[in-house]
């Protein structure tokens, strides 16, 4: 008889492992602009990292109070919901019907949710569907002649609505994608654009030791249109006899999305099934800024409760990111329904802190 551990590795099928990871990696390659100028020949191409040049900057900033205590590390270790986020092939490692909750107090007081809900269907795979949410609050419109303010409220606002489909190929390797809509708000004026996400996990034979890697956010450039880019224009006003007034607009810039590849490893370095210690790091490449490296650690004790440290954002030049930490407690409601409760602290340096937090259900 076949054992499992030969059919994990037998078969046509592996060959997809290092055919489909090597896809990826030359894709994100292929897309992304080296991160100096367009121009080789430019001095000092090599330090300049295109900070500020990609649309939909909040598609960055992370989801899930257990990946965000661990640094971010998360492409690999992709365990619950937010892996949507991460890395979509960590969908089809969950099992039978899950929601998460996702709330921060963001940076000067932006709200930043999310909420997402998986399933298996069975024989085909593991859908899901998510939704992320950015809002600023109202603040003051205020201009050249009104610096305190015209007594008008503008608000920005982006959001992203995601569906997921993973599936297992074998017991070892999976592979996940994602097809979503953006769209940013500032007052009277959006940008769109669809994107799509794609990734894979492995269990290695090494015992605890999975790799992952997952590209996200590539699809067309986002270009501004509105009412607020609108205005009217006397051409010549020191002219008679021409036209006074002539309606015009902004010519607005496209911007492409925030492309980012990564490459990820967790082990599990210490396991006695009540005692486990989770090592986790990434790599990360993103088109709009230098590379950097994401680590965490997890301590957990009977998968009851867990406390994480990490760090984000290494030998990124001038972040501001750095230090996180959290816990999480886990309760077994009954039988059919298991939650638990997470929450994450992430430092960011003179810009002060975060706090995530989440809510996972289980049924």
């Amino acid at each position: 008889m076949t054992c499992r551990h030969k059919s994990a590795f037998g078969g046509g099928r592996l060959a997809l492992v290092p055919a489909l990871t090597v896809a990826m990696m030359a894709a994100a390659i292929l897309a992304m602009p080296a991160h100096g100028q367009d121009d080789p020949a430019t001095p000092d191409a090599s330090t300049i990292t295109r900070v500020g040049t990609t649309a939909a900057q909040f598609l960055k900033l992370g989801v899930g109070a257990r990946a965000i205590a661990l640094g971010g590390a998360y492409v690999a270790e992709s365990s619950d919901l937010s892996s949507l986020y991460w890395n979509p092939a960590g969908l089809a490692r969950l099992s039978g019907h899950n929601v998460q909750l996702n709330a921060t107090r963001y940076l000067a007081d932006v709200e930043y949710n999310m909420a997402a809900f998986g399933t298996i269907v069975p024989g085909i795979g593991s859908v899901g569907l998510s939704l992320l949410l950015l809002d600023s609050g109202d603040m003051a419109v205020r201009t050249e002649s009104d610096p305190e303010g015209t007594g008008e409220q503008f608000k920005v606002q982006s959001f992203a609505i995601q569906a997921t489909f993973a599936r297992n190929l074998t017991d070892r390797f999976s592979i996940g994608g994602s097809l979503k809509y953006i769209q940013e708000r500032i007052w009277h004026s959006t940008a769109s654009a669809i994107a799509i996400d794609v990734g894979t996990l492995f269990t290695t034979p090494f015992d605890g030791l999975r790799l992952g890697a997952s590209m996200s956010n590539l699809g067309p450039k986002m270009r501004m249109d509105g009412r607020d880019i609108l205005f009217s224009e006397d051409p010549s006003p020191n002219t008679q006899g021409t036209a006074e007034i002539i309606n015009a607009q902004y010519r607005m810039d496209a911007h492409p999305l925030p492309l980012l590849f990564r490459v990820g490893v967790a082990w599990d370095a210490y396991d006695t099934g009540t005692h486990r210690l989770l090592v986790s790091t990434d790599a990360a490449h993103p088109n709009d800024n230098a590379e950097y490296i994401n680590a965490g650690f997890e301590y957990s004790f009977r998968d009851l409760i867990a406390f994480r440290v990490g760090y984000r954002n290494l030998f990124e030049p001038d972040t501001e990111q750095g230090l996180t930490a959290g816990a999480s407690l886990q309760l077994q409601v009954d039988r059919s329904l298991r939650t638990s409760l997470d929450y994450a602290y992430a430092d960011f340096g003179r810009l002060t802190e975060t706090h995530w937090f989440t809510v996972n259900l289980s049924f």
